[in-house]
């Protein structure tokens, strides 16, 4: 099951099934059911709930109270208010809340891309995970921008992105910051994590007319099935419009 409705799940849909498998994989490891995960940033809890659907206890750490209220709502809604618990902060006080070494995964979508410093957010985000926890590393591709910015027909701003230090076309940029894959893999061994694969998303969906996807039968489950196809190949990375880094604390 996506953690999304159909038409958004073209969005999540190849992170959701390789999050899905990591924790499948490090339940077994471990010989237990039920895993610790913290979501950071983790909002309405798009993903927080779908885990706690699995079995496991999730902490969502969202500096918003109005998400965190829809987060305590939805996780009502799907009957898994007892796994669900919603904490107001941000990486900053990350180890306030959560104690060192007690998290088995945590996830961290949308997140880098925000913080003031990446690196130091990345390595608090390791520092509450157990020797071999995962992280699900979700961020906003900088080569990807370049391509949809060019054939939105402002190749002055795709130029800017692809020069510029924070990957950003201007002042008017709504996105802080884009990486490269390689930039986040760096990211990544700074803190102590093992990249162990790389995946690109909405490869194609952001660039589909949204009139094919919606009137074309069967277009819809065919486009999904392509992304998934090609998301772990590196010859589509650059053009995804996210990098979805999966590592673990070695």
């Amino acid at each position: 099951m996506y953690p999304t409705r159909p038409r958004s799940a073209l969005r999540t849909a190849v992170v959701w099934e390789v999050v899905r498998a990591a924790l499948e994989k490090r339940a077994a490891e471990l010989e237990q059911p039920v895993l610790d995960v913290v979501d950071t940033g983790g909002g309405t809890g798009n993903f927080a709930v779908p885990v706690a659907r699995l079995g496991h206890r999730v902490t969502v750490v969202d500096p918003s109270p109005d998400a965190l209220f829809a987060l305590e709502r939805r996780a009502a809604e799907a009957g898994v208010t007892d796994l669900v618990r919603a904490v107001q902060g941000d990486t900053q006080t990350l180890p306030e809340v959560i104690a060192p070494g007690t998290v088995d995964a945590v996830l961290c979508h949308g997140v880098l891309e925000v913080v003031d410093d990446p690196a130091e957010a990345l390595g608090s985000l390791a520092g509450t995970l157990r020797t071999g926890g995962v992280v699900s590393l979700l961020a906003a591709n900088r080569n990807g921008a370049v391509l949809a910015r060019a054939l939105a027909g402002h190749f002055t701003e795709a130029r800017a992105v692809l020069s510029a230090a924070d990957g950003r076309w201007g002042e008017q940029d709504p996105m802080p910051r884009r990486f490269t894959g390689e930039e986040l893999s760096r990211l990544a061994a700074g803190a102590g994590l093992r990249v162990e694969s790389v995946h690109g998303v909405r490869i194609f969906s952001d660039l589909v007319p949204g009139v094919l996807v919606d009137t074309e039968p069967g277009a819809l489950d065919a486009l999904l099935k392509l992304e998934e196809a090609a998301a772990a190949q590196p010859a589509f990375h650059a053009v995804a419009t996210q990098l979805h880094l999966l590592a673990t604390l070695a």
